[in-house]
C-alpha cells in the first residue's frame, strides 16, 4: 500500500534542504530561458583575448566571459568539424557517436541530381539520433540553425528540417563552405543565391554576415516564445577571406612572411586576413548581444560561445597558428587528439543566474551540452524506443549536465570518470582523460602491426604532453587501456580495424 505524505507536516528544515537540491534545475526550468548556442570553425584555445590572444581583438565574445563564466577544461567533440558536431547535438562521445570522422556519402551521391545537390554532403545522422533540437520541442521551443551544418544533406534522414530544426540557413555541406562567398546559401530546401558571388577572394556578399543577418531575424521573430538559436559559424575555418572594413583593423598592424601557399584561395595579407574574420565573427556576436538587451531578452537567454576542434596546422591556406599561439599552451592542432586539437574555450553568460568573473576547471565536452540543456529547460535527455516490447528506455548518451557548475554549486556538480576520443583520421588515434592523467594512442590505422603502445601524460605536471611517462605508471596505463576496449562500441559506418578487433 503506497503511503502520502501531506506537504504541510514536513518541517520548515527539510523543506530548505529539498529547495537547496533541487534549486539549481527548478530555477533553470522556469520561464522556459532562450538559449543561443555558438561554435566557431576551428578556433584554437588562445585565439580569444580573454583566452590570452594577443594579436585578434574580440571584445564583444570577451564581454561574454566578463560577465559570465569561463571554462579551462572544456573540450570539443572530436578534432574535426562533422564528429564534433555530432557529438554536440546527440550527447554521445566518439565512441558511441554515429559519425565519427569527416567523410563524403558515396553511396547517396544518385540523389545529387535528383535533390539539386551541387556539393555532397556528409554522412547523415540517421532518424533514431535524437538531437537537442528535437530534445526541446518538449517544450515548444522554436529551433534555428544559421551557419554549417554537415551532418547530411536535405533529403537524407540528416536533413535539419527532419532532425527538429524549424529553419535552416546556410551551408548544409562543408566543402560548399570552403569559400565565404559563395553563390547561394540554403534556407531549409530552397536554394536563395548571392547576386556579386562568384567563390573567389572577395565578393558582395560574405556568408558570416548573412548568418548573423538571419539569427538576428529569428530572434526578433520568435521573441515572444522560448527559442534555441543553434549559430554554427563557418570562420575562421579557410579560405582566409574577409570584407575591406574588417580588414583595415589590421593591415599594416600584423606582420607577414613570405611562406609556401597550400590549400585554398591564396589571401595577399593572410595574418591580417585571419585575424580580421574572427574580429568579424566577434562583430556578430555582439550584434546578437546587443538585439538581446534592445528586446529585454537579455536576462531570460543563455549564450554560449565555443569552438569545434582546434586551429588549423601548418600554414594550409596561409593560416598560422604558431604565430598566433592559436593553440596556447597545448599540444598539437586540428585533426590531433592531443590538447591543441580539442582542448577548446567556452564561455557562458546568464545575466542573475551566472555570476560574472567566474573561471572553472570543470572538467567536461560537447556531449555534455545536451543534459546540461535539459536541466536547464526542464526537458528529457531522448529516450530510447525497444524495438520488442516498444516501451521507452534511457538513450545511450555520454554526457554530464554542467548546469550546477553554471550556477556556482559546485557540491551539486557530477564528475566525469574520465573523457574518452577516437579519430579513424589522419594516422588514427585514441585518448582517454581521466582526472590529471591523459592517454593517447598514434598510427591506429596502419595496415600491418598497428602501433598499439599507449603515451601517458601528467596534465597536472606537463600540460604540453612533452613528456612520456607510461614506463613509470603502469598501473595507470592498465585502467586507461581497459576504457580504451571497453567505453566504446564499434561502428559500421567508420570501421576501425585495430580497436573493432581487440
Amino acid at each position: 500500500m503506497r503511503r502520502f505524505v501531506t506537504l504541510t507536516l514536513i518541517p520548515v528544515f527539510v523543506l530548505c534542504i529539498i529547495n537547496t537540491i533541487t534549486s539549481s534545475v527548478a530555477a533553470a526550468s522556469q520561464g522556459s530561458p532562450n538559449i543561443v548556442f555558438i561554435i566557431a570553425d576551428d578556433l584554437g584555445y588562445q585565439e580569444l583575448g580573454c583566452y590570452g590572444q594577443k594579436w585578434i581583438q574580440t571584445p564583444n565574445i570577451d564581454r561574454i566571459a566578463k560577465n559570465g563564466i569561463k571554462f579551462t577544461q572544456f573540450y570539443s567533440g572530436n578534432a574535426v568539424c562533422a564528429p564534433s558536431r555530432c557529438n554536440l547535438l546527440t550527447g554521445k562521445h566518439p565512441g558511441h557517436a554515429y559519425v565519427r570522422n569527416n567523410r563524403n556519402p558515396k553511396h547517396l551521391q544518385h540523389m545529387k541530381e535528383k535533390e539539386g545537390w551541387e556539393f555532397p554532403g556528409q554522412y547523415p545522422i540517421p532518424d533514431a539520433e535524437v538531437t537537442i533540437a528535437e530534445m526541446l520541442k518538449q517544450k515548444n521551443y522554436a529551433t534555428g540553425a544559421m551557419g554549417k551544418w554537415g551532418l547530411g544533406h536535405f533529403g537524407t534522414t540528416g536533413d535539419p528540417n527532419r532532425q527538429g530544426f524549424d529553419l535552416f540557413y546556410g551551408f548544409n555541406c562543408q566543402v560548399h563552405a570552403h569559400n565565404h562567398y559563395p553563390k547561394f546559401l540554403w534556407r531549409n530546401h530552397k536554394k536563395e543565391t548571392l547576386p556579386g558571388n562568384d567563390r573567389t577572394l572577395y565578393g558582395d556578399t560574405h556568408s558570416q554576415d548573412k548568418f548573423v543577418e538571419n539569427g538576428l531575424a529569428f530572434i526578433r521573430q520568435h521573441q515572444d516564445q522560448p527559442f534555441f538559436l543553434y549559430l554554427p559559424f563557418a570562420i575562421p575555418h579557410l579560405a582566409i577571406q574577409t570584407p575591406e572594413k574588417m580588414l583595415a583593423k589590421y593591415r599594416g598592424k600584423i606582420p607577414e612572411e613570405e611562406y609556401k601557399h597550400r590549400g585554398y584561395i591564396k589571401h595577399p595579407h593572410p595574418r591580417a586576413g585571419y585575424a580580421a574574420m574572427i574580429t568579424q565573427m566577434d562583430d556578430g556576436v555582439g550584434q546578437i548581444m546587443d538585439l538581446l538587451k534592445e528586446l529585454k531578452l537579455d536576462d531570460n537567454t543563455i549564450v554560449f560561445f565555443t569552438s569545434d576542434n582546434g586551429p588549423t596546422y601548418d600554414r594550409l591556406g596561409g593560416s598560422d597558428s604558431k604565430f598566433f599561439e592559436s593553440a596556447g599552451p597545448w599540444r598539437g592542432f586540428k585533426g590531433s587528439l592531443y590538447e591543441g586539437g580539442i582542448r577548446v574555450p567556452l564561455v557562458v553568460r546568464w545575466p542573475g543566474h551566472i555570476q560574472p568573473g567566474e573561471v572553472t576547471d570543470h572538467l567536461s565536452a560537447f556531449w555534455d551540452v545536451m543534459p546540461t540543456l535539459a536541466d536547464l529547460t526542464g526537458t528529457k535527455v531522448p529516450a530510447d524506443i525497444d524495438g520488442l516490447t516498444g516501451t521507452k528506455v534511457p538513450a545511450d548518451i555520454d554526457g554530464i549536465s554542467f548546469l550546477p557548475t553554471l550556477l556556482s554549486k559546485p557540491q551539486q556538480q557530477k564528475q566525469h570518470d574520465y573523457l574518452y576520443w577516437e579519430f579513424p583520421a589522419y594516422t588514427g588515434q585514441q585518448a582517454v582523460h581521466m582526472g590529471d592523467w591523459k592517454g593517447v594512442r598514434q598510427n591506429l590505422l596502419k595496415k600491418r602491426n598497428p602501433v598499439m603502445k599507449i603515451e601517458l601524460y601528467n596534465l597536472k605536471k606537463d600540460p604540453g604532453e612533452k613528456h612520456d611517462v607510461a614506463d613509470q605508471h603502469p598501473k595507470i596505463v592498465a585502467r586507461i587501456k581497459s576504457i580504451m576496449k571497453t567505453g566504446r562500441t564499434p561502428s559500421e559506418m567508420f570501421p576501425f580495424p585495430a580497436l573493432d578487433q581487440q
